[in-house]
């Protein structure tokens, strides 16, 4: 699949859209401010142990506490068995009461940034991302990536363990080959070894010097990752608009991946970058609960604390033989949607999809094998289930980042973030309650009622009947105040 990526910096934002065909496939964000933490190795401090649920809140220096599980505590067994975490023959991993206690100081790295009001979640496994390799300073495993075929593993492989070589001469760590270390030559994966030793050996002696809490080591910048994890064979240009960024950014790649380097360019034209691809306006789309396709069908996506839910409909697309046809072909287009907008989205976690009820099998496997097809472009991991008894299909996509909207957007003042709020009408009749209740209580002269204007027009027009008759009945005037600040469902009522 070819590819542009187009890179918008500024001095208090970077913004990268990977563009597949004119259409955005992928946005990512890296605010100078709220930089992601994933990747990142500190030297943290116990601050809690809780066996009930089998985990501890780790102090790196944070807001929040940080998270560990035990599912994530590394633990070397001097037996030669797998580690702690890793459940043998259904046996549980050893409580993690015994392997970290209060005040300890624990080298760990964030696996997941704080999302919401859940702190970072982190492990004791250490794991430095190179260019070609991943090294694992810890273990003594050497793999591939699953993405490159089984026949060319095995060989991959045998190379690859030539060149880590064992403890005795020097070498041993664990290493992991990256998809793209495919075509790699031997000197090049000897170079990233060594990068990746030597970044490791700074890890480790910082951790002796440093206090505990304190940062050890930071993953890439986003600018930097763009060249290591989203450039790939299809991709045939990366634009960049600072010329500052573009030469930084050169120099990097020309010193750890020259292939990338080489499909940089800087972009001079006098269109602000992100508007080739309209990508701003995408951007707007996807911060919204309606998206629409082609066809005329169109998906509603809501985004909860728990799960993401997308509803599918037909809308106004009546363009096939007959209904079964106009869902089978609204489901098929909208498999495709679905699995970009979670990408563009970033939305993570548990995520339930309702497409049209299908009656005939055979649309049902077609639709599914569709949705799975497209998901498998996703960096990201996805697992998809089958069709429900009624009906949904059940997936999950990795989250280590907050999501565009949840980076972009905060819960609206008037509604709180439930996405409704009071009818003007509603409001009036809360007033008058709250009126009656007052004057039961005190003895006013005057009640004045300050509130948005359109629920005082509503109490001047429709509803002036019922105000005057309260006030007849609780024997006080009321005045009304209409205020342009305020939002429909608040309002005072002031004693005077």
């Amino acid at each position: 699949m070819q590819q542009d990526i187009l890179i918008n910096w500024s001095p208090q934002e970077t913004r990268v859209a990977v563009v597949e065909h004119g259409a955005v496939q992928e946005l990512h964000i890296e605010r100078t401010l709220e930089r992601g933490l994933v990747g990142n190795v500190y030297l943290g401090k116990v601050s809690r142990v809780l066996p009930g649920m089998q985990s501890a809140f780790i102090d790196i220096g944070l807001e929040r506490a940080a998270f560990l599980h035990v599912a994530d505590v590394w633990h070397r067994q001097d037996n030669g068995e797998p580690p702690a975490f890793a459940r043998k023959n259904g046996e549980p991993p050893v409580p993690i009461e015994k392997q970290v206690f209060e005040g300890q100081s624990l080298m760990v790295q964030v696996i997941k940034d704080p999302i919401g009001t859940k702190g970072a979640r982190l492990s004791t496994q250490i794991s430095v991302a190179g260019r070609l390799l991943v090294f694992l300073p810890q273990d003594d495993h050497v793999g591939v990536s699953q993405k490159i075929p089984g026949a060319e593993r095995d060989a991959l492989r045998a190379r690859l363990q030539a060149l880590v070589g064992d403890k005795a001469s020097g070498g041993g760590g664990g290493f992991i080959l990256r998809t793209n270390a495919e075509e790699s030559t031997d000197a090049e994966l000897a170079e990233d070894i060594a990068y990746l030793r030597k970044t490791w050996a700074r890890i480790k002696e910082a951790s002796l010097r440093l206090p505990a809490t304190s940062l050890l080591h930071q993953d890439l910048d986003l600018l930097q990752r763009v060249l290591r994890d989203l450039v790939g064979e299809g991709t045939q240009a990366i634009r960049i608009d600072s010329l500052e960024q573009f030469q930084r950014l050169r120099a990097f790649g020309q010193e750890f991946m020259p292939a990338a380097a080489a499909k940089l360019q800087h972009y001079k034209g006098e269109r602000p970058i992100f508007d080739l691809y309209s990508i701003d306006e995408e951007v707007a789309k996807a911060l919204g609960r309606r998206v629409d396709l082609k066809s005329g069908g169109y998906l509603i996506v809501d985004q909860t604390e728990a799960l993401t839910t997308i509803d599918v409909n037909t809308g106004g697309y009546v363009g096939a033989r007959n209904f079964d046809d106009t869902i089978f072909k609204t489901n098929l287009e909208a498999a495709q949607a679905i699995a970009r907008q979670l990408r563009l989205r970033n939305l993570g976690g548990i995520i339930i999809v309702d497409f049209i009820d299908m009656v005939r099998e055979d649309h049902q496997h077609a639709v599914l094998s569709e949705f799975r097809k497209q998901l498998a472009r996703d960096r990201v991991k996805t697992m998809a289930g089958g069709f429900s008894q009624l009906g949904l299909v059940e997936m999950t996509r990795k989250r280590t980042r907050e999501s565009l909207a949840h980076m972009l957007c905060e819960p609206c003042e008037a509604c709180q973030g439930s996405g409704q709020v009071k009818t003007a009408r509603s409001v009036c009749y809360d007033i008058l309650r709250e009126i009656l209740r007052e004057a039961r209580q005190f003895n006013p002269r005057e009640f004045r009622v300050v509130a948005a204007p359109q629920v005082v027009e509503l109490f001047l027009d429709e509803e002036s009947q019922h105000l005057a008759g309260l006030s007849d009945f609780i024997g006080k005037p009321i005045s009304l105040q209409a205020e342009g600040g305020m939002v429909q469902d608040q309002y005072d009522i002031v004693l005077l």
